[in-house]
């Protein structure tokens, strides 16, 4: 058995019977005027994070989301999209497909405002999206890719970047791990199912969106999710795992390299109101301004002895100076 049947088979036993320890997030449920989220679709709730950002949803987008689970992101999705198809969900675990359904009855009797017809509910596989190319605005999974292995990941990554319009966004929630994992951990097919042992580092996890062409990555949160102990899993060392929630927007990759948000942020404070580096980056005097990465350290580059960086704190909302 292949580890994608593993976790399909993991995940076909939580469609069936509700499994409300599977991931753990700190997030709080969306409370949102004439919102109201079915009790089964919060059991079911089977991520490590939000993808749904109101900046994000705008105008009315095309929405995408991979692994449905029990609806609920979907219907979050749905609240701001409101219209027919708006929304498309993808699942390969039949059994996720009919739970969601039924629950999108469920969801359309507490909510005036919802109609069923608002979610697109498709049968179809991450490494193969039944997607259109360039037909999306938004893209989002949670606690999915983490599950791949390497080659399986690209070919996810791949598939996202394709169905996305330019500069749409594909948005995700995942875990992470800094600390090395031994083979044990990361051959267990289930721990990976369980969205554990399949953990990268932040780095690699950047790298694998910047390979497939997306020009701006923004790290939006870091977040504790959960512990690997000795007693419990076959590990020597207690392993720490985060969960991030990022965003890749598919803007063209700039000649230097990608603009990665990682929190940083830059404060001048020199004798002048303002001070401009020429490229296309001014910091007014007193204000801070969230720069890239790849700015900050260009930025520094200069030998100032009146701009202040700070450290990344894995914390991105916006602006900035890309």
């Amino acid at each position: 058995m292949s580890y994608l049947e593993t976790t399909h088979n993991v995940y076909k036993e939580a469609a069936l019977t509700p499994d409300v320890g599977l991931c753990c997030t700190t997030n709080p449920i969306w409370e949102l005027p004439g919102l109201t989220i079915p009790k089964i679709m919060q059991e079911m709730n089977y991520g490590c994070g939000s993808t749904v950002h109101a900046r994000d949803l705008s105008r009315s987008p095309k929405i995408l989301y991979v692994g449905v689970g029990g609806g609920m992101e979907l219907l979050q999705f749905a609240y701001f999209s409101r219209q027919k198809q708006g929304v498309i969900g993808i699942d390969v675990v039949d059994e996720m497909l009919e739970a969601s359904a039924k629950n999108f009855i469920e969801a359309e009797e507490k909510n005036d405002w919802f109609q069923k017809e608002f979610v697109d509910l498709r049968k179809g596989d991450a490494l193969n999206l039944p997607v259109k190319d360039n037909s999306i605005d938004v893209a989002a999974q949670n606690c999915l890719f983490n599950i791949f292995k390497a080659e399986d990941l690209k070919k996810a990554i791949d598939e996202m970047y394709r169905v996305l319009k330019p500069h749409g966004r594909l948005v995700m929630s995942d875990p992470t791990c800094e600390q090395p994992m031994n083979d044990t951990l990361r051959n267990d097919e289930r721990l990976r199912a369980l969205c554990l042992s399949g953990s990268l580092p932040i780095a690699d996890y950047v790298k694998a969106l910047t390979d497939a062409g997306f020009g701006t990555i923004e790290i939006r949160a870091r977040k504790p999710y959960r512990v690997l102990d000795p007693k419990n899993y076959p590990t020597e060392e207690l392993i720490y795992i985060e969960s991030i929630e990022v965003a890749a927007i598919k803007d063209p990759m700039p000649e230097d390299g990608p603009c990665i948000f990682t929190g940083k942020a830059a404060i001048y404070y020199g004798e002048q109101d303002f001070f401009d580096d020429g490229k296309g980056h001014t910091l007014l005097k007193n204000q801070p301004l969230a720069i890239c990465d790849k700015t900050a350290q260009a930025l520094k580059d200069l030998g100032r002895d009146d701009i202040y960086f700070s450290e990344s704190t894995y914390h991105y909302d916006g602006g900035g100076c890309c």
